[in-house]
């Protein structure tokens, strides 16, 4: 249904760092990247933007991406907190979603929260 996404970022360096590590485990690499932005998905696929940004922090956005199975998902909880994110949300199921719901949330940098997930 979506083509990409882009969230607004204070640190570049501090971002590309995080969603580097985080989203590693999910398959996804830095696809693009200069002194305003920088892009993540599949290679050569772009999906995730992130764009450098003065000014007032603007509000956390909430972006889930699918993982192939619980491994990556604690990989990705784990790499990304070491990368600067904040626990959100340990890998675990979430029967509360649904019974196969199986997920790991992250804060990054600029307060969004990102989550992991495979079902």
């Amino acid at each position: 249904m979506y083509d990409h996404i882009g969230l607004k970022v204070g640190d570049l360096d501090a971002s590309v760092r995080f969603y580097t590590a985080a989203l590693a485990p999910l398959g996804f690499v830095l696809c693009s990247r200069d002194a305003s932005g920088a892009g993540f998905g599949p290679k050569g696929e772009p999906a995730l933007w992130l764009y450098s940004h003065n000014g007032p922090a603007p509000a956390g956005a909430h972006v889930a991406f699918r993982a192939p199975d619980h491994s990556a998902i604690k990989k990705f909880h784990a790499d990304g907190l070491k990368a600067g994110g904040r626990d959100n949300g340990a890998a675990g199921p979430r029967a509360d979603y649904s019974p196969s719901y199986f997920a790991a949330f992250l804060i990054d940098p600029d307060g969004n929260n990102v989550e992991a997930v495979c079902a």
